[in-house]
């Protein structure tokens, strides 16, 4: 195999720096290992020589590997050591004028052939270009950590950045054992951008009052199959981190709605409950274990009142035959009798406005999520409404958890909690491919490899229906009367006439 680069250099040994380094020698190429602070290189050379020392030591790399492994990963005593290398990589402080100081006595120490690019993940590849001879031969390759486990990287060209180069960046990477998706050079590329709707929304739904952190990370854990609720995430990645990205790119696009930050992580930074590694974040955390509140017990309620089911619910016939199933007593006249537990199941509107427009009883009325269908999740949802009585409210609850399966209850929100997370990630991506910033299928690589989805939002929209997460939107921008929710053209036009999201009519 030739290599796409043999003779690489990275500056900055820091996790990052140090994780490129350790790639780029397993794939091959003699690697130059360089910083400012001396004692550094060293120490990361020792780690990383750790790493393959214990991976020999488990029987997956024979000594001979770990030898040529150790021999290719050198330390640079200074830029001039650098003068030979194909390609750059720099990995330093999140700091435009620091890179572009840095390209700059670069380029005046490497050949004009010699390759490049920036690990940064919030700031313009074309900004920091700006101030280059050859900025042709200049890109954004922004790994992730750790890098030897998260197998993405995005190559970003900037506005005068070669094409050839990012396909040579693109091959590099594979050589890597990375997968390489190409990206615009816009706020957030595709990964940061894309992973604005989970967090952002989940906030929102905090600060409106309808539930609390764990409920919110349960249900999106169960009922959707995220890995990590939005809260548990926050706490690993950790608020000085979190906020400041969802901040920046916020404000570099101009205050886009859809990408606004809220209070919440502001003041618990200010008040340096940043996550995890400080011991407190949303959760608690003793000897590394969130301390996470139990749920409310399952109500017992001896009598169940019969119910009636809108003729307007989502998934009407599956929520019938559910209630069936689980021995509900169910009224078939076209309104509720005076003793009836009446269920609506909206998408996008809150059980508010349900009732008040279906006319029904709102002290008697509950909603209940039926976005995906039952039988693929493993929690259901409640919501009431202001008026909702305490014995419709435990009577529903008792009634839908009487086959085990667990049950939410939330205040009323438009949307719920799974309908409006899912459509906010289904617009952001949509509106990623509207705006061009990456292919459909670039999108949904990056997101499934780089934030762990279970599905990539343009399969989840389309998984759900996209003429579904439409509806959700529109109603939600009916409800609250926000921009936010306003369907990306991408979305719309599929939805309204049943396309797959990852359609493209190029």
């Amino acid at each position: 195999m030739t290599l796409a680069f043999s003779k690489v250099a990275i500056i900055g040994a820091g996790a990052m720096g140090r994780g490129i380094a350790q790639i780029a020698a397993q794939a091959g190429s003699q690697v130059w290992l360089y910083d400012t602070q001396a004692e550094a290189i060293q120490k990361a050379r020792d780690a990383v020589f750790q790493q393959w020392d214990k991976l020999h030591e488990k029987g997956r790399l024979t000594a001979e590997i770990v030898a040529g492994y150790k021999s290719r990963l050198l330390g640079a005593r200074s830029l001039q050591d650098l003068a030979d290398c194909e390609l750059v990589v720099e990995a330093i402080v999140e700091k435009i004028e620091i890179k572009k100081s840095l390209f700059t006595d670069l380029e005046k120490v490497l050949p004009p052939t010699a390759v490049l690019v920036t690990n940064t993940s919030s700031l313009s590849v074309t900004a920091i270009a700006a101030a280059l001879q050859r900025p042709a031969q200049f890109a954004g390759y922004h790994f992730f950590n750790p890098v030897p486990l998260m197998k993405v990287v995005e190559v970003i060209a900037g506005l005068k950045t070669d094409a050839a180069v990012c396909e040579r960046l693109s091959e590099y990477a594979r050589q890597m054992g990375h997968t390489p998706v190409q990206a615009q050079d816009t706020p957030g590329f595709i990964v940061n951008h894309a992973g604005r709707g989970y967090g952002t929304e989940a906030l929102r739904i905090v600060s409106e009052g309808i539930a609390d952190f764990a409920t919110i990370d349960r249900i999106l854990r169960d009922q959707v199959g995220f890995k990590l609720g939005p809260f548990e995430l926050f706490d690993l990645t950790a608020l000085d981190v979190s906020h400041h990205v969802i901040e920046a790119i916020y404000h570099q696009y101009y205050e886009e709605p859809r990408y606004r930050p809220n209070v919440i992580t502001a003041q618990r930074l200010a008040g340096g409950l940043v996550g995890k590694k400080v011991g407190e974040g949303f959760y608690k955390y003793v000897d590394g274990t969130a301390q996470v509140p139990a749920e409310a017990p399952v109500p017992v309620v001896e009598n169940i009142p019969p119910v009636w089911v809108s003729p307007r619910a989502a998934r009407r016939m599956e929520l019938l035959q559910l209630l069936k199933d689980l021995g509900a007593k169910i009224e078939t006249g076209a309104s509720p009798s005076p003793e009836a537990l009446t269920i609506v199941a909206p998408l996008g509107f809150d059980i508010t406005t349900v009732a008040v427009v279906e006319r029904l009883d709102p002290a008697r009325t509950v909603g209940i999520d039926m976005l995906i269908d039952d039988a693929a999740t493993k929690r259901r949802v409640l919501a009431t409404n202001p008026a909702t009585r305490t014995d419709m409210r435990d009577a529903a609850h008792a009634l839908f958890a009487r086959d085990g399966k667990a049950v939410s209850v939330i205040r009323d929100s438009g949307g719920f909690i799974t309908q409006r997370v899912v459509a906010t990630i289904v617009n952001i991506a949509s509106d990623i491919c509207q705006q061009r910033i990456c292919t459909p299928q670039d999108l949904e690589t990056a997101v499934t490899l780089g934030l762990a989805y279970p599905l990539g939002p343009l399969a989840m929209g389309n998984r759900y229906g996209p003429t579904n997460a439409l509806e959700v939107l529109f109603n939600m921008q009916t409800v609250y009367g926000d921009p936010r929710y306003r369907p990306s053209p991408w979305l719309r036009r599929r939805g309204a006439i049943g396309l797959s999201l990852l359609h493209t009519e190029d």
